[in-house]
């Protein structure tokens, strides 16, 4: 029996507060492969405390309210979900340390019917604790397969962003290792499917995959380096939608349009020629 789209509106999930410091701040760019290249000084200021940046994608692990769709009996079929879209609302550059709070919740759901699915859009807040000022929002979609039915309500996410029709204005390759999925599962999501060769096999998988949030850093390091100049004060927005798994290991392709202030872009495996994430869209500040 599907939940009801109502009920998921008016669930309480709880507040979540979090102490960072300089080093995680530094393990999060060394698990999206930043560094890579150890001499290049722009990278090294996201992982080196002597000029240490916050890459605005670590907003999308602060706060993390952990799997609340398991933990509060919500009545998702948990087995079937599909993490659909990732979002980023940067006001404010993060720090490179601090404690935060995070409030998370469910601002809509999207009845596809009986047998269709639904989709889940959550979204969070996270605040500076000591000011209460808000530093960035994050957004996801959740594509919940076997709760069609459930009723829809609350607001809608926004239409998929339109790549252009023209030949990207700059391609940016970015390598990643082997080991990216055990480095990055760190930062607070130790799903197996992602370190278990066993699970990854009875899933379906060759071996196990990379975190969709994991190629999401990577897609916005690239987006950061060519669109940004490293300079993170001028990044808005970073969205896109998952569209299919990459293995750690591959060089991701994202090729990127711009177009005054508003950068698109998609990221691929070169080695199997697969888009991992479409549809993507940033913001920039000139």
């Amino acid at each position: 029996m599907p939940f009801k789209a109502e009920d998921l509106l008016n669930i309480d999930i709880p507040v979540v507060e979090q102490t960072f410091t300089v080093k995680d701040t530094m393990f999060y760019a060394l698990s999206v492969g930043l560094a890579y290249s150890p001499l290049d000084p722009a990278m090294l200021e996201f992982v080196y405390e002597k000029t240490l940046k916050a890459l605005p994608t670590m907003g999308v692990v602060l706060a993390h309210p952990g799997n609340w769709m398991v933990s509060m009996n919500t009545g998702i079929d948990y087995l079937k979900v599909v993490h659909g879209e990732q979002g980023l609302i940067v006001h404010k550059s993060l720090p490179t340390e601090g404690a935060v709070v995070g409030k998370t919740r469910v601002i809509g759901v999207a009845d596809k019917g009986e047998g269709r699915g639904a989709l889940i859009f959550v979204e969070r807040d996270i605040a500076d604790k000591a000011t209460g000022e808000k530093l960035v929002t994050v957004t996801d979609t959740t594509f919940a397969r076997g709760d069609g039915g459930c009723g829809s309500a609350g607001s809608a996410g926004p239409k998929p962003h339109a790549i252009p029709e023209r030949n990207p204005d700059i391609v940016c390759d970015l390598p990643t290792m082997n080991q990216m999925g055990l480095i990055y599962r760190l930062n607070a999501d130790y799903n197996p499917l992602h370190a278990d060769p066993g699970v990854a096999e009875r899933a379906g998988f060759e071996k196990p995959i990379l975190h969709g949030l994991a190629t999401y850093g990577v897609a916005g390091h690239a987006v950061l380096k060519e669109a940004c100049g490293y300079d993170p004060a001028r990044l808005r927005t970073l969205s896109g939608r998952f569209t299919a798994p990459v293995y750690p290991g591959e060089t991701f392709r994202t090729e990127i349009w711009i177009d005054v202030d508003v950068a698109s872009f998609r990221t691929k495996s070169i080695e199997r020629d697969v888009v991992a994430i479409n549809n993507g869209r940033a913001d920039i500040r000139r």
